[in-house]
């Protein structure tokens, strides 16, 4: 019996541990998800610019050259406004943006600008697509930034609550 208990007071630990771990990481994979999109907007931008590509190529060429759901997404919506269907690009990366699902790390904030960004890339020349993508850049490095700072005091507290979670719940079930 009390070795039953014993090992049931280890799960619990071991599930609050568990817990607090699973918590931490979501915060360092939005950190490493807005960090892989400032180099996806940097590459946009240098396939706009530099490349002169249309922005129907570039998203292509950058979404080809990235890895998971924001390489899908850029991929996608290069397609899509390949395809000519008469939909604006606003609302072909809206429904892109929709389309990375909840599994995503990314918070509603960065989802939002994330979709204002396609609201205002479509429409402009190469000179002022370069000056949104520039702006989004600003805003995307200060959310990096301020993250990076919390991201280590997140990672502590949600592991050490983890842990002291799992010992108070094992304590008292014992």
């Amino acid at each position: 019996m009390i070795l039953i208990k014993c090992l049931g007071a280890a799960l619990v630990v071991i599930s609050g541990c568990g817990l607090g771990l699973q918590l931490a990481g979501q915060w360092r994979g939005r950190l490493a998800l807005l960090e892989q999109l400032r180099k996806m907007i940097h590459l946009l931008k240098g396939e706009i610019v530099y490349a002169n590509s249309t922005l129907e190529e570039a998203l292509c060429r950058v979404g080809s050259r990235t890895d998971g759901g924001l390489g899908k997404m850029f991929s996608s919506a290069g397609e899509e406004i390949s395809r000519q269907t008469g939909e604006s690009l606003k609302e072909i990366w809206e429904r892109q943006v929709e389309s990375l699902g909840k599994d995503c790390l990314l918070a509603k904030e960065d989802r939002k600008a994330l979709a204002e960004l396609g609201a205002n890339l479509g429409f402009l020349d190469t000179d002022m697509q370069e000056r949104v993508l520039l702006l989004y850049l600003e805003k995307l490095d200060g959310e990096i930034g301020g993250l990076r700072g919390q991201v280590r005091e997140k990672c502590r507290l949600y592991t050490g609550l983890g842990i002291m979670a799992g010992l108070f719940l094992a304590v008292v079930l014992v």
